[in-house]
C-alpha cells in the first residue's frame, strides 16, 4: 500500500486511536487479515469470523512487525478502533485508489471471471504495471485488499467482482469506482439464490451503471441479456464476441489436436492470429473480452494477439492440465461448477479426447454436484449427464449423493448402458475406481462445485509425482 500515517488512516476510516504512542508512524507494508502474512510495516485488520476471531491474533501480528491493528475493540497493542471493520477496510481502499488515480478495470459474469481476469492481467502487464485480483478474492473483503496492494507505479487495477444478490456489485463499485466495466455473461450460477436469470442480469448490470461518461462498457455481443445492458450505462459501449457486429470478434475458430483454441482476432485497430495455451473453446469468449479491454487501453491488435497466445492459467484447479509419466492426462477443473462451465468443460474433454482415441485412449468425466441451483437442480444435472453421452465421453463417474444420481440418470436415459456410467458415493470411491481402470492415453476431467472438494480426486491421481516429474501442458 502507499505509505500512510496512522493518523491519516484513522481520519480516513473514522476510527479512534488506542495505545498509539506515535500517530505519525507510517504503514509501509501490506494490509492483511491473516496474522501469518504480516510483514514489517503491515496493517493487520482483525475480522471476527464464525470460527476464528482476528482480534485474538492482534498481539501475534504486532510482534511479527505490524505497525497497528484495525479492529472493532482495543486489543492491547496500537489499534485504530472502528464501529465496522469491513466498512473501514472499504473506506481505506476507496481513498487509496482515489489518491493513485489508477485505471480501474472491473469485470463480472456468471462464469469465466477468474480465467478472464488472469488473461486481462497478463495482457495489460505488457502495457504498464498492473495489479489484479489473486485467485477469486472478489468479495467485500478480497476486493479492497487487492486494491490496497496498488502502488504509485500501478497503472492498471484489474478487479474481479462477484455477487450473491442484487446490490452487491453496486457496493463493490462504490469502493473502487471503475472506468472500464466488463460483463462476460449471464448464466445459471447461483440461480437458486438470485431467483432467476433476470435477477442475475439485474445484479451484473450494476457494474455498467456505475461507469462514468468517460468510461467504457465492454459487453458480450453473443449474450442477449448482456448486450441489453447497453441501455443501462451512460458510457460508450464496446462489443466483443463472434457476432458479425462485434467490435472485437473472432473468426475461423478451431481447436488444435490438444484442444486449445485458435482463431483470427479482429479489432477496430487491426487483426492478429491467436492460439491459446488454455484448453476448451469457451476460452475464445474470455480471450475476446481481454482483447476488448486491452484495445480500449491503447494496445495494438498485434500486441494483444501475441500476449494472448503467450498467456497461461494463473489460478489453480481451472482446466489445469497435467500429463502423468504413464501417459494419463488429468484435467483438474474442480474449483467450481455451474451448468455453463460444466458444459464447456465436457466439450473441452471431448476435443482433447479426439487425439487420444487414435491410440486407444478414453475420456473420463468425473463429475460432482453443482450447488445453488434451486428448483433447476434436477433438470440441470440431468442435462449434463445427457450431454456427456452426446459428446461420446467414454466413461462418466458421478460422485456424491442425490445430485450425482441425477447426473447418472440423465446419462442412462440418453443411452448410456452397462459400464459407460457409474455412480460412486464419494471422492475416495472415485479414486479407487480410477486407479484400477486408467490406462495410458486416457484423459480424465474432474469437475464439481467447490464445496464438494472433488479436487481431491485429481490430486490423488497425481500423488507421488513431484512437480518437476510431470509435464504440465
Amino acid at each position: 500500500m502507499i505509505a500512510l500515517s496512522l493518523a491519516e488512516i484513522a481520519a480516513i476510516v473514522g476510527g479512534q486511536p488506542h495505545d498509539i504512542p506515535d500517530p505519525s508512524r507510517t504503514v509501509t507494508g501490506p494490509v492483511v487479515i491473516d496474522s501469518r502474512q504480516v510483514a514489517a510495516g503491515s496493517l493487520f485488520v482483525a475480522f471476527a469470523g464464525e470460527n476464528v476471531d482476528g482480534h485474538d491474533y492482534a498481539e501475534r501480528a504486532f510482534a511479527a512487525g505490524a505497525v497497528a491493528v484495525l479492529a472493532a475493540r482495543p486489543v492491547g497493542v496500537p489499534t485504530i478502533v472502528v464501529d465496522d471493520v469491513q466498512a473501514a477496510l472499504g473506506a481505506l481502499a476507496r481513498d487509496v485508489v482515489r489518491r493513485l488515480g489508477t485505471e480501474v478495470v472491473a469485470l463480472t459474469g456468471s462464469s469465466g471471471k477468474t480465467s478472464t481476469k488472469d488473461l486481462i492481467a497478463q495482457v495489460l502487464q505488457r502495457h504498464a504495471p498492473t495489479v489484479f485480483t489473486p485467485g477469486s478474492l472478489n468479495n467485500e473483503i478480497g476486493l479492497p485488499l487487492t486494491a490496497l496492494t496498488a502502488t504509485a507505479e500501478t497503472r492498471h487495477l484489474v478487479l474481479e467482482m462477484g455477487a450473491r444478490g442484487v446490490g452487491h456489485i453496486r457496493y463493490l463499485t462504490g469502493l473502487t469506482p471503475p472506468t472500464i466495466g466488463l460483463v462476460l455473461n449471464v448464466g445459471s450460477a447461483h440461480i437458486g439464490e438470485f431467483g432467476g436469470k433476470e435477477q442475475i442480469a439485474l445484479a451484473k448490470g450494476e457494474l455498467v451503471e456505475s461507469l462514468p461518461e468517460s468510461g467504457c462498457a465492454v459487453l458480450n455481443a453473443d449474450d442477449p441479456l448482456v448486450r441489453a445492458m447497453a441501455s443501462r450505462t451512460k458510457a460508450p459501449v464496446l462489443l466483443f464476441g463472434e457476432a458479425a457486429d462485434a467490435d472485437v470478434r473472432a473468426e475461423n475458430v478451431r481447436l488444435t489436436d490438444a484442444g486449445q483454441p485458435s482463431f483470427s482476432l479482429h479489432t477496430p485497430s487491426g487483426c492478429g492470429d491467436v492460439t491459446l495455451r488454455l484448453y476448451g473453446e469457451h476460452h475464445v469468449s474470455n480471450a475476446l473480452a481481454a482483447a476488448a479491454v486491452a484495445h480500449e487501453l491503447g494496445m495494438s491488435a498485434d500486441e494483444i494477439a501475441r500476449a494472448l497466445s503467450e498467456a497461461g492459467s494463473l489460478s489453480r484447479w481451472r482446466m489445469e492440465v497435467t500429463e502423468r509419466p504413464d501417459g494419463v492426462t488429468v484435467v483438474n477443473d474442480a474449483y467450481n461448477a455451474n451448468p455453463e462451465s460444466m458444459r464447456a468443460a465436457l466439450r473441452a474433454l471431448a476435443a482433447m479426447g479426439r487425439a487420444s482415441r487414435a491410440t486407444g485412449g478414453r475420456t473420463w468425466a468425473v463429475l460432482g454436484p453443482m450447488a445453488e441451483l434451486g428448483d433447476e437442480s434436477l433438470a440441470e444435472h440431468d442435462a449434463v449427464g445427457r450431454l456427456a453421452v452426446r459428446l461420446n465421453v467414454s466413461k462418466l463417474v458421478a460422485v456424491g449423493g442425490r445430485e450425482a444420481s441425477w447426473l447418472q440418470l440423465g446419462a442412462y436415459n440418453e443411452g448410456s448402458w452397462g459400464e459407460e456410467s457409474v455412480h460412486v458415493s464419494d471422492a475416495q470411491a472415485a479414486v479407487d475406481l480410477l486407479r484400477s481402470e486408467l490406462r495410458p492415453g486416457d484423459v480424465v476431467l474432474v469437475k464439481a462445485s467447490r464445496s464438494i472438494g472433488l479436487e481431491r480426486v485429481a490430486l490423488a491421481l497425481l500423488d507421488g509425482a513431484a512437480e518437476g516429474e510431470v509435464a504440465a501442458r
